[in-house]
């Protein structure tokens, strides 16, 4: 059943993530990203991993979700069409996205994975600490660029906003 469980929220995942890229909607391309992140938190819990799930759900399918739909109604885009891509742009990302998919797929074969041994659970607080350090398996420098990403997401859409009204109101 668990295993059931799995490739149903995995296909979800992979579905929505597909359709997320490749709509042209850009409000629908918001809600596929939502499914996405729902799916991925759906496969933490399945595997136990109750804060990492919790974390999913709380900051990205939650806060970061509003901030992407707050973002795209400030753009006043919500029912328009976002513009097509050309043949040769749409190839070079294939190509880009397809090498990098088997570039991934080569560093899991060959890395070794180590089955722990401990029966002692982590506790929120070791998995807090070893995830935000500096040492070796810490995160502390992605959680930085994203925030700095989103940060420069947020400031892009009040700008491209408030161009948008001086030109309604020059006219």
């Amino acid at each position: 059943m668990e295993r059931i469980l799995f490739y149903l929220l995995a296909g979800i995942a992979i579905a929505s993530a597909f359709m997320t890229v490749t709509t042209v909607k850009i409000y629908r391309a918001v809600l596929y990203l939502l499914f996405t992140l729902l799916s991925i938190a759906g496969i933490y819990f399945l595997m136990d991993y109750d804060f990492i799930g919790a974390v999913q759900l709380s900051v990205y399918a939650g806060g970061i979700m509003v901030l992407f739909i707050y973002t795209v109604m400030l753009t006043e885009k919500v029912g328009e069409s976002m513009r097509k891509i050309a043949l040769f742009r749409r190839l070079i990302a294939g190509i880009t996205v397809l090498s990098l998919m088997i570039l991934a797929l080569i560093a899991i074969w060959k890395f070794d994975f180590q089955v722990s041994t401990s029966t002692q659970p982590l506790t929120v607080e070791q998995v807090g600490k070893s995830m935000l350090s500096y040492d070796k398996g810490g995160f502390i420098l992605p959680f930085e660029v994203i925030s700095v990403l989103l940060l420069a997401v947020m400031i892009a859409a009040i700008v491209i906003a408030k161009s948008k009204i001086q030109k309604t109101k020059e006219s």
